[in-house]
């Protein structure tokens, strides 16, 4: 098969890798439908995060099963499904408490990369979950996103208590600060407010739900921020970039009392514990449990009540991604969709 591999930073190449085959009996093999490049993807592509030889690439998945283990059992051959991009047994306490990617027994979700022809998904009936029906072509990349970014801002704006009445504040207008935007927006936010510099990330903020735009970062944007909320803050703040300036803004854009959902991965984040300790600020966060969300997302991507795939505004054959990397690093292109 066809799989994109990086080498080193800035150097991805798309070349024939072994098809993956079953290895244990909960394993499934999926003929992937649609992968793409995360924006997490950009850390070892940017050299950020060490790359250790040649790695093959991609989380992000859906496809139809082609082959599952012989202790598998909810999963089918012939089936579409779309699964996390950890696996988990969905069984164990932690994922009983709806922290799947924290499972005692987590792996990564797609064993052999996700941008590819084909892939290994290890734990498959906890981590696949089956769509109703065979999906038309134009449901693929909404059911795409849900494999993570739109799971991820989903858990960013659950994380952050956002609901009815509240002011919510998005930090990053990358797929998941926008996706940020429209789980806020279902979960029934009264004004949304989304810090973005980039005029067709504005737009579909605003088409997604966003109410104000605010363009400044860092202490302007915080101040912006309170100036929208009578000087208090905002509710509920969704964190999706993972830098410091960033968690420092959400977190100075609470008002005491509100919530941060922390969704971008961490690099180099130091919290100052005095400023934190007199905050009254609520802290939570981490890898989203998208197994928690995928029952619902599906429905509601299926019944056309949300169309988080707007988030790809760049579509290329797998062979080309390598320009999918280039576009979104140089922030041409939101979110890369690869076609196997």
């Amino acid at each position: 098969m066809r799989g994109a591999v990086l080498y080193a930073p800035r150097d991805v190449r798309v070349e024939d890798r072994p098809d993956p085959k079953i290895e244990e009996p909960t394993d499934a093999v999926i003929r992937l439908a649609a992968t793409c490049v995360c924006g997490s993807d950009l850390w070892p592509y940017r050299g950020i995060e060490a790359v250790d030889g040649p790695s093959p690439m991609g989380h992000e998945y859906v496809g139809i099963v082609e082959e599952v283990g012989s202790e598998v059992r909810d999963v089918k051959p012939g089936q579409f499904v779309v699964g996390s991009f950890f696996a988990s047994d969905n069984t164990c306490e932690i994922c009983r408490a709806g922290y799947q990617t924290s499972c005692i027994h987590r792996q990564p979700g797609a064993a052999t990369g996700a941008q590819a022809e084909y892939t290994r998904i290890p734990l498959a009936d906890g981590t696949l979950v089956a769509t109703p029906s065979m999906p038309a072509d134009d449901l693929i990349p909404s059911l795409l996103a849900a494999s993570d970014v739109l799971g991820t801002g989903w858990f960013g704006a659950v994380a952050a208590e956002v609901g009815p009445g509240k002011t919510v504040a998005v930090v990053g207008d990358g797929a998941v600060g926008l996706l940020g935007v429209l789980a806020a927006r279902q979960l029934g936010a009264e004004r949304i407010i989304a810090m973005s510099r980039h005029e067709p990330r504005q737009k579909l903020a605003r088409e997604f739900g966003a109410t104000d735009i605010v363009t400044e970062r860092g202490d302007e944007g915080v101040a912006r921020v309170k100036e929208l909320t009578d000087g208090l803050g905002a509710h509920s703040v969704i964190e999706a970039v993972g830098t410091q300036e960033s968690m420092m803004q959400a977190i100075r854009s609470t008002r005491p009392g509100g919530h941060v959902g922390y969704v971008g991965v961490a690099h180099g984040v130091q919290l100052p514990g005095e400023e934190l300790f007199f905050s009254h600020v609520h802290l939570h966060g981490g890898p989203a449990p998208v197994r928690r969300f995928l029952p619902e997302l599906i429905d509601l991507i299926c019944n056309r009540t949300i169309d988080p795939g707007k988030v790809f505004d760049l579509e290329l054959p797998l062979d080309q991604a390598a320009e999918g990397y280039r576009a979104m690093d140089e922030r041409r292109a939101i979110k890369a969709l690869l076609q196997p």
